[in-house]
């Protein structure tokens, strides 16, 4: 069975007609991470010298240094330098959602063309990084073929209603946030037909800058007059849980300096942050490590699949459900920070895993 990825690739143009290909934000992503020129070029496989002529060449591009040396203390990137790498990370966290997408998609059309016999498991999540190691989880797996998209949490339900997906991927605080956070998902859920599968237990907080430079520690700062933040966009489980939060510490988003700039993953956020295009954001901590930004632990939740019950008895669920609860899978969850899975793969009922749900879903109107 084949399986394609596709990559965002960025190539810098000037009107003149001399460009720059990727190779540009590989080293300088690697100089800013090493601090020196001789680990940099060993990390990306060139050598000293063909690095040192690309940095003179992109010196010249711009007509301004990307990189600075300093003798016995090793290579910098410059705020010029800084800029570009922030832009390409940003653009990248961006995109790359939107491309697995597409690359699902295309996978899906490419082996139903080769008459492959694998079968197909359908999962609209909201973005997580233990739903993203579901792909990795599944490779070599020559009877499963997995058609992944990421949508928010209420789209995700709304397609398992609509019989698009098979797997509805959602969010749910713990604790008093619970309540109010299911009033948004309780039309679209059926006790008597769905069921929970248990994934992970993750903590979403804020996002600063390295050393916390703002003396950011809770919501109530976000409302401060020097504070500018970035959210994600509405429907996403993690803007829900982010207005709760608001609402509890008794803010107006409409306070919070930027509240209606959005980004659309974990990871967009996080590199908005880290190019210092906004003081703080709100999501999980892996994304805050990848950028190396502070992170505010505010909020745990319980990430879950929602199903029909029917779906369990595929044989290709059965084997999904098997991996989910095998050491691989919890290998990668391990090394995912704020991540924990307690009861991984684990089916339970409705009104057993996550009441709340039930006693909205009993009185709201139920979806067409």
């Amino acid at each position: 069975m084949k399986r394609l990825s596709i990559k965002s690739s960025w190539v810098v143009e000037s009107e003149d007609g001399q460009h720059l290909g990727p190779e540009l934000f590989a080293m300088l992503n690697a100089i800013h991470e090493t601090g020196k020129l001789t680990e940099a070029v060993s990390r990306i496989g060139v050598s000293y010298r063909h690095a040192w002529n690309l940095v003179e060449g992109w010196n010249a591009f711009f007509g301004a240094p990307l990189v600075r040396f300093e003798r016995g203390k090793g290579a910098f990137l410059t705020p010029l330098g800084e800029h570009l790498l922030w832009a390409e990370q940003r653009v990248s966290a961006r995109l790359a959602l939107q491309l697995e997408s597409v690359a699902s998609e295309l996978n899906l059309e490419i082996n139903r063309l080769m008459a492959t016999a694998a079968a197909t498991i359908r999962i609209h999540a909201s973005h997580g990084f233990a739903v993203a190691r579901i792909p990795d989880l599944l490779k070599g797996q020559e009877r499963i073929q997995l058609d992944l998209r990421y949508v928010g949490s209420v789209e995700s339900l709304m397609s398992l209603n609509k019989g698009t997906c098979d797997l509805a991927g959602l969010h749910v605080p713990e604790g008093d946030l619970a309540r109010a956070a299911l009033d948004q998902y309780a039309r679209w859920l059926n006790p008597a037909k769905q069921r929970v599968i248990h994934l992970v237990t993750r903590t979403q907080g804020l996002f600063v800058g390295s050393g916390n430079p703002k003396g950011i520690h809770g919501v109530h700062d976000l409302v401060r007059p020097d504070i500018t933040f970035i959210n994600r966009q509405k429907d996403a489980g993690t803007r829900l849980l982010f207005d709760q939060l608001l609402a509890q510490s008794g803010i107006d988003g409409r306070q919070v300096e930027g509240y209606r700039t959005e980004e659309f993953t974990h990871a967009a956020v996080a590199a908005y942050v880290a190019s210092g295009a906004a003081d703080a954001g709100f999501g999980v901590e892996p994304a805050a490590r990848q950028f190396r930004l502070d992170f505010i632990p505010l909020a745990r939740e319980r990430y879950v699949f929602i199903c029909n019950a029917k779906t369990l008895e595929r044989p290709e669920m059965i084997e999904l459900l098997t991996l989910l609860k095998s050491d691989i899978f919890g290998a990668m969850v391990a090394e995912l920070p704020g991540y924990s899975a307690p009861r991984i793969g684990e089916v339970a009922r409705l009104e057993e895993a996550l009441p709340q749900i039930v006693e909205n879903a009993v009185s709201a109107p139920r979806a067409a």
